[in-house]
């Protein structure tokens, strides 16, 4: 008895000891969560229990009154603390140095300076056209000779290449020696007229082929030649070889195609997206699998001026020169373009301001008016041919490093430290970016030379204002943007192109199928989603293009284009993950095609966003019905993303016997009827 006493004694004190201990340290833990709060306040114990919201840490503007389950994601609701919405500035939050530390949070100042955008593009060397010549026969007759015989041959400018025996040049050198004759017996009154004569024979033969030298020698020798020897008129390489040794050939015949390789073109192809950072006269430089390493360099010298309908490109041809041959035709080359950027997204080249150049060839440019080298055409101003600025350098751009902004859709965010405060406090800041430069991007609106942007821990920012259910990135709330239009709200409803109700109506196959496919998804029935995947081909390419003219033609052709996009590579029976990537596509082709001619179905159409998809970076989609039923994440996140648009169905007009029109719309479907 006595054992057991003493041993529940010793039980005792050791749970008491227990209790002290955990009582120790759970005062300390509540020191420290105290010390390092922002607010500098005192933790209260019973903070969870008293607090009166609720919220979603992934979407935040969730807002109950008690704990729970997200109805959006299904996670645990967790407590709003007290102070959290204080009188701060909405985009707002000030840390302590020791949490700013804890962060790694960075800034770089706003710069003025000047941003080189890269362009890359891919092309194949070609021959100069204007250095390719044809050797014809002047006069018809046989090949006696052909001292070329095969292609690919070298040639100097003057090299012999072809002898022909043709009768008919034996005729026009007896005539020239008559003449001659004629010329020397003729007494003072005749011989004006025998020199004509004489004149007109040597004319004849020029314009049969024969070389003032070789007329000379005929002349000479008094004897006419049976051959005729046609002479390289450039130097170069034989290309071509269409004629054989004996062979009899008429007035015109091509007998050998010469390239001058010594200069030679390389076709680009330019997006049309990269069309604004080219220029005339730009320098380009570019590499070969050949020469590895060796960068080889030229200029533009034309830009096409059509776009090619299949690939939406365009041709970028640079005249480079070639003098030791290393650059073939038909080689494959990849190509840098460095345009820089000025305030407003002009494209200057500081080494063509104020210069004069070439309108033929690019690589002519002079310090003053004058011409051409080559061609003798008048030189022109540099900013004639496609640079704005002629005279002065222009002012340069505000510019911040790529990672200061957080991009969601068409919205950017930036968070700067503002200045001349307590404690380090950054605020949350719409802004409207231009172009993106390498890594720096172009600043429109919304920032000032100086202003510290965070370059590093500014996603950590903006995930304590969404904890808070402040505006961030991801919940914009109702705010200005940085070009002073509001966000946050529904996308505004875009005016809908004059098309006739028979196209709405042929548009009503794809709308089926479509919905058919985001359904699928959002179900996770992946066979079935295939299935839709693989009837959409035909359903977009069933509408007659024929009905459309102007911009509702470019819009359809734009959605096509879109739609094909999607069905590029192997699209035989693919993987959720490749469907739910693909269906991003269709779907912001859809919404164009909705946003652009409207709908005739049956119900009304709703445009959804999700934040979360794809990484944070937010996907859109079209859906019938006001719940949500995700489609990029199915049953895992099915009610996760918004209604932003609705789109009611297109009234259609039906001819009565009368012979006027009434109107018929369509009954909405209600979301119990629509809701997969």
């Amino acid at each position: 008895m006595r054992k057991k006493m003493r041993f529940n004694v010793r039980k005792i004190a050791l749970f008491t000891g227990l209790g002290l201990l955990i009582l120790l340290v759970g005062g300390s833990l509540g020191y420290l969560i105290a010390g390092s709060a922002d607010t500098g306040s005192a933790v209260n114990s019973s903070t969870d229990n008293a607090a009166s919201i609720w919220t979603c840490s992934m979407h935040p503007q969730i807002k109950l009154p008690k704990p729970g389950k997200c109805p959006i994601c299904f996670m645990d609701l967790i407590p709003l603390k007290a102070g959290s919405e204080d009188n701060a500035a909405p985009r707002q939050l000030t840390l302590t140095p020791r949490a700013v530390g804890l962060a790694e949070i960075q800034t770089t100042p706003v710069r003025r300076e000047y941003a080189t955008r890269e362009l890359r593009l891919v092309g194949k060397v070609a021959y100069d056209e204007t250095r390719v010549a044809d050797i014809t026969a002047w006069v018809g007759g046989r090949l006696q000779r052909l001292f070329v015989d095969y292609t690919g041959i070298s040639v100097r400018k003057g090299d012999h290449l072809v002898s022909l025996y043709s009768p008919d040049l034996i005729v026009a050198q007896k005539e020239l020696l008559q003449n001659v004759k004629s010329n020397g017996d003729s007494d003072n009154r005749d011989r004006q007229l025998t020199a004509s004569m004489l004149e007109s024979s040597r004319e004849k033969l020029r314009l049969l082929g024969v070389m003032p030298e070789q007329i000379d020698e005929i002349v000479k020798r008094g004897t006419p030649s049976d051959y005729l020897t046609i002479y390289s008129p450039i130097g170069g390489i034989v290309i071509e070889k269409l004629a054989n040794e004996g062979a009899y050939v008429k007035t015109g015949t091509k007998i050998y195609t010469i390239a001058d390789l010594t200069t030679v073109w390389v076709n680009l192809d330019a997006y049309e997206s990269d069309l604004p950072w080219l220029r005339y006269g730009q320098q380009v430089e570019f590499t070969t699998e050949s020469f590895p390493g060796e960068i080889f360099k030229g200029r533009i010298a034309f830009i096409e001026p059509i776009l090619d309908n299949k690939t939406r490109s365009v041709k970028v041809r640079v005249n480079v020169p070639n003098p030791d041959g290393k650059l073939k035709p038909g080689m494959f080359v990849r190509a840098v373009v460095r345009s820089r950027l000025a305030a407003g997204g002009i494209v200057f080249d500081t080494s063509l301001i104020g210069k004069w150049i070439s309108p033929m060839h690019p690589e002519i440019v002079k310090d003053a008016p004058g011409k051409c080298d080559i061609c003798g055409m008048d030189l022109v101003p540099a900013e004639k041919l496609g640079y704005p600025v002629p005279k002065k350098i222009p002012l340069p751009p505000l510019v911040i490093p790529a990672s200061a902004p957080l991009i969601t859709g068409k919205r950017a965010v930036v968070y700067v430290r503002l200045p001349n405060t307590d404690k380090p406090t950054f605020e949350g800041r719409e802004v409207l970016l231009g172009e993106r430069a390498g890594d720096k991007y172009i600043v429109r609106k919304g920032l000032k030379e100086g202003e510290l942007v965070v370059t590093k821990g500014n996603f950590k920012l903006d995930s304590s204002l969404q904890i808070q259910a402040r505006p961030s990135m991801m919940n914009p709330g109702d705010t200005m943007s940085a070009d002073g239009k509001k966000t946050g709200a529904s996308p505004g409803e875009k005016e809908k192109l004059d098309v006739s109700d028979e196209f709405r109506r042929q548009l009503d196959a794809l709308y089926k199928i479509y919905l058919k496919l985001q359904i699928a998804l959002s179900d996770d029935r992946i066979e079935d989603a295939n299935a839709a995947f693989a009837e959409l081909p035909a359903a977009f390419k069933s509408p007659n293009a024929a009905l459309l003219e102007g911009r509702a033609l470019d819009a359809w052709l734009a959605a096509q284009a879109k739609l094909q996009g999607a069905f590029e590579g192997n699209s035989n029976k693919i993987g959720a993950e490749e469907l739910r990537k693909r269906f991003e596509g269709i779907a912001g082709a859809m919404l164009d095609v909705t946003d652009s001619f409207g709908h005739t179905q049956d119900v009304t159409l709703y445009r959804a966003f999700c934040p979360m998809a794809f990484k944070n970076k937010g996907a859109a989609w079209l859906q019938s019905g006001k719940t949500i039923a995700n489609p990029y994440f199915g049953h895992k996140m099915l009610r996760c993303g918004e209604i932003q648009q609705e789109f009611q169905p297109v009234v259609a007009h039906q001819p009565t016997q009368s012979g006027t029109s009434v109107e018929i719309k369509p009954k909405d479907a209600t979301e119990e009827e629509t809701r997969p």
